[in-house]
């Protein structure tokens, strides 16, 4: 299987929900599970069919997460020489050339991407277009709306 690249702040957030969901979640669906069989009736108990399906829900996620982990490989990005380029990890300050506007975005694995905190999928079509660019470099990113061209103003590995 294909190894998915993930920085070392998206694994340990994978990991504080995957100890949260055993250790924390799974009793208290046990706990709601045994409660609604106390209730008599199990067919017309929906208790019961809310707790089974939320445990159904929180074995899938723990399953989900196990097998991201277990198949990442960690990029500490902060051990890495910064030689100015972009690479999965870095941290890029980019300018509009036509709006004048500065953006900065971190390259980040898909399960860690949240473009409203900066953080974008190494999958997507700006990441791609600067993956391997340097500082200085002027890139065209196809968007929704047309094509953008950036000025890589800095590249930093956080």
């Amino acid at each position: 299987m294909n190894q998915i690249p993930m920085t070392v702040r998206g694994a340990d957030l994978l990991k504080q929900e995957l100890d949260f969901l055993k250790n924390t979640r799974r009793p208290e669906i046990i706990k709601a599970i045994a409660e609604a069989r106390e209730h008599g009736d199990l067919k017309e108990n929906a208790e019961y069919h809310a707790a089974r399906e939320q445990q159904g829900f929180c074995e899938g996620r723990i399953q989900e997460i196990e097998s991201k982990l277990s198949n990442c490989q960690i990029i500490d990005i902060t051990k890495i020489p910064n030689n100015g380029k972009v690479i999965f990890g870095a941290t890029v300050v980019l300018v509009n050339t036509e709006t004048d506007e500065e953006v900065t975005y971190q390259i980040v694995g898909d399960d860690e991407a949240d473009i409203k905190s900066g953080l974008i999928s190494v999958n997507s079509p700006i990441a791609r277009g600067l993956i391997g660019k340097e500082v200085d470099d002027t890139v065209n990113i196809a968007v929704p709306s047309g094509t953008v061209e950036f000025d890589i103003v800095e590249v930093n590995y956080l």
